[in-house]
This record gives C-alpha cells, sequence and structure tokens, in this order.
C-alpha cells in the first residue's frame, strides 16, 4: 500500500474517535439484543423488556451514523457549508441518542444483580465526569 492511499490525518481524528465509539456501542447493544432477547423468551421480566425496548430504539441512530459519516467522507470538501452544518447535526443527534442506550445496558446490568446495576451506574457517573473535567476545548497557550 503506498504512503498516498492511506490519509493518516483522517484515521486519527477526533471523527474517526467517534466512529470508533459508536461501533463499539452498536456490538455491544447487538449482543446485549441477542443474548438477553434469548432469556427474555425463556424467562420473561418487565425490566428487562423495557431495556430491551431502549436499546432497539437507539440502533437504527447508529446505523444511520455511520451512513452520515462516511457520507462525509466521500464527499470531502464538495458540499455546501450549510449542508456540512446540517450534517453534522444530525450526526451530533444520532451519537447522543445512542448514548441512550447505556440506559438500557444499565438497566439490564440492574436487572441481572442490584449490585452491579448500582456499582456500573455509578461508575458511568463517575466516568462522565471525569471525562467532562479533562476534556474541553484546547487553547493555543496549552
Amino acid at each position: 500500500m503506498s504512503e498516498e492511499s492511506v490519509n493518516v490525518e483522517s484515521r486519527t481524528s477526533s471523527q474517526d474517535k467517534r466512529w470508533t465509539i459508536m461501533a463499539a456501542l452498536l456490538g455491544t447493544n447487538t449482543a446485549f439484543m441477542l443474548f438477553q432477547g434469548m432469556e427474555q423468551e425463556s424467562n420473561p421480566t418487565f425490566i428487562r423488556e423495557i431495556a430491551l425496548a431502549i436499546i432497539a430504539a437507539t440502533i437504527p441512530f447508529q446505523g444511520i451514523y455511520f451512513l452520515i459519516y462516511t457520507f462525509l467522507l466521500e464527499h470531502n470538501g464538495k458540499l455546501s457549508q450549510e449542508r456540512m452544518d446540517r450534517l453534522h447535526f444530525a450526526s451530533a443527534i444520532c451519537q447522543i441518542v445512542s448514548y441512550a442506550s447505556l440506559v438500557g445496558v444499565g438497566m439490564m446490568w440492574y436487572n441481572i444483580s442490584l449490585y452491579v446495576g448500582v456499582s456500573f451506574v455509578l461508575s458511568t457517573i463517575l466516568a462522565i465526569i471525569l471525562i467532562r473535567s479533562v476534556m474541553g476545548p484546547v487553547d493555543q497557550d496549552e
């Protein structure tokens, strides 16, 4: 593979990192839907049903995110600023809805065990606080 065929900058962009996070969410959600869906058939519970419904509702948004991401890569530099803004807005909405799947995952952990569920929720809150406190706009002085 030649040096010209690999765009190193695009592979390490923040957008690419978001793509990786979304792929991980999609994989996790698909696994939960498969295995917990089978468990729901044999041993139905209301909380699992709600959790699966939340996760199922987020999966199409994860797919749309990948479509938008690919479209932006394919048409880089060819789209008007207005269209780029609309696509980035749609992408952000898809990300927010996709992250809501963590509510379903948390409910699923809670359904498995109160301690596991509480631990997951508390660690998620702490992780969000941590990442929000250290990530922000980068100043040139740093």
